[in-house]
């Protein structure tokens, strides 16, 4: 079944308009306060990129058809709070706490953001999982787009690139793997590849066939051909 947040190549969503290269960063100004109170609950180290991910992703259709993209990023961490037990609903309420909160110590400072930023979060990782597949073999990606792990869970495999044939273009080396890592099963990391597609194998009526469509997809997303 299409996740409803699964929205790449698909028909009936009308064009996308780049916005013009002087467009500011934030078009409002909470925009940046989201962004900014997202990252220092991140850094609370009570879930990862993946967990936050799907958590934007199980928002209902309806509010996630309705909201903008940063109203899904505040709803998103919202049940994440909640669901962690960082926060009660009292507390999004605005209800006063009594005590400090347990995690008040790991608190993200103004003056330490840069560098955290600077430092990033790299999701490469040692792993025992031979490499399968070398530069310019063909593959082909599974179908349906799933989660093997969980039922209705995380993946990065787009339901427009199910089943579609295409060749290695590069290893990028062994990273974390999304669909474990977003359900508390571990980081499970894998072979991860740049895989190259025409994009008639990607859509039946393809404005421009001689296009080339390249995705970075885990080992366990795809087969030989």
């Amino acid at each position: 079944m299409t996740r409803v947040h699964d929205m790449g190549g698909r028909f009936g969503d009308g064009p996308i308009n780049p916005e013009p290269e002087d467009a500011p960063v934030f078009a409002e100004d909470w925009h940046a306060r989201a962004l900014a109170v997202t990252l220092a609950a991140g850094f609370l180290g009570q879930w990862n990129i993946d967990v936050s991910r799907h958590a934007r992703e199980r928002l209902s259709p309806r509010d996630y058809a309705r909201f903008s993209y940063y109203e899904k990023w505040m709803s998103g961490l919202a049940d994440l709070l909640v669901e962690k037990g960082v926060l009660t609903r009292d507390d999004l309420r605005g209800v006063d706490r009594e005590a400090a909160h347990r995690l008040a110590a790991r608190v993200l400072r103004a003056e330490a953001v840069q560098d955290a930023l600077a430092r990033g979060g790299p999701a490469d990782r040692p792993s025992n999982v031979a490499v399968r597949f070398e530069t310019g073999q063909a593959v082909r990606t599974l179908r349906p787009g799933a989660n093997r792990l969980v039922n209705g869970g995380h993946t990065r495999l787009p339901i427009y690139a199910a089943g579609a044939k295409g060749r290695i273009l590069r290893l990028h080396g062994t990273h974390v793997l999304p669909d474990s890592n977003a359900h508390g099963l571990g980081e499970a990391p894998e072979p991860l590849y740049a895989v190259v597609f025409p994009a008639s194998e990607l859509w039946a009526d393809s404005e421009h066939p001689a296009d080339e469509v390249v995705l970075d997809l885990w080992q366990s997303y795809l087969e030989p051909a």
